[in-house]
């Protein structure tokens, strides 16, 4: 007698469908990036912070490593509502507010001053004037210092023979290049006792003389000369001995930098 086959049911599989999975998992993401989006649209403390600190050492430099302000209160010490109406910096990226450090190197030069210095020094030494004068030089420009006992008699204002010399010498470095150049007379603290009231008076008259010698005798354009006269009141050194008075009494031929010009080798 055959055996009766046993009816079997179909499984019937529990849990969600399959797409679910997939749809919740959608979901998901999509509320992550929602909250995301919210987050980033949120400038929050502990980021605050960072950018006031990034902030406060671009401004004041990061050569320092203490992390005060110049009250002597740290940052975190400080609460957020302390640094007054935030509402211009909703929406923004702390990267977006941070300040690009700058060179604020006080003794940097630009490279085409030292370009120029050594133009000049070259100069100098091949016309031999470099055991008379003294070249320096600075963000400014170049400065070719030369002492009155060359240039000037004691309460002059006339050039000496020396001075002449010097003068004519300098007058083919100043072709070289098109830069301004300001003539600067010095004295020191003796009252003049001549001509001149004051110091002041015999500088200034120092340095125009020189300027017209320039421009009379060499054509220099008149356009780039200038001068100055600071009489005792800028020295170099205190006028308490004969010798730094000597080092007072000086006449500067400034060479000024001006980024928008080309600096001529002079070797050509």
């Amino acid at each position: 007698m055959a055996r009766k086959r046993r009816k079997t049911s179909k499984k019937v599989q529990a849990g969600a469908p399959p797409w679910m999975t997939t749809y919740s998992d959608l979901m998901s993401l999509l509320l992550t990036f929602f909250i995301l989006l919210f987050s980033m649209s949120i400038v929050s403390e502990e980021r605050f912070r960072e950018v006031a600190e990034s902030l406060r050492m671009a401004l004041i430099g990061s050569s320092s490593d203490s992390i005060l302000d110049d009250r002597g209160n740290s940052f975190g010490d400080q609460s957020f509502e302390d640094y007054g109406d935030l509402s211009e910096f909703e929406g923004l990226d702390p990267d977006d507010l941070a300040v690009e450090d700058e060179e604020t190197d006080a003794q940097y030069i630009p490279e085409q001053v030292l370009e120029l210095f050594d133009t000049v020094n070259v100069y100098l030494v091949d016309e031999g004037l470099n055991a008379d004068v003294t070249l320096s030089r600075d963000q400014q420009g170049v400065y070719i210092d030369i002492q009155e006992a060359i240039m000037f008699d004691p309460g002059s204002a006339n050039l000496k023979a020396n001075g002449l010399q010097t003068m004519d010498q300098l007058a083919g470095l100043f072709d070289l290049f098109p830069n301004e150049i300001i003539i600067e007379g010095y004295t020191d603290d003796v009252p003049v006792g001549t001509l001149f009231e004051t110091n002041w008076e015999l500088s200034v008259a120092r340095s125009v003389t020189v300027l017209r010698y320039l421009y009379e005798e060499h054509g220099i354009d008149p356009d780039r000369l200038s001068a100055k006269g600071y009489g005792e009141y800028r020295p170099i050194v205190p006028n308490d001995s004969v010798e730094n008075r000597a080092l007072n009494r000086r006449v500067n031929i400034v060479i000024v930098y001006d980024e928008r010009e080309e600096v001529s080798s002079g070797t050509d």
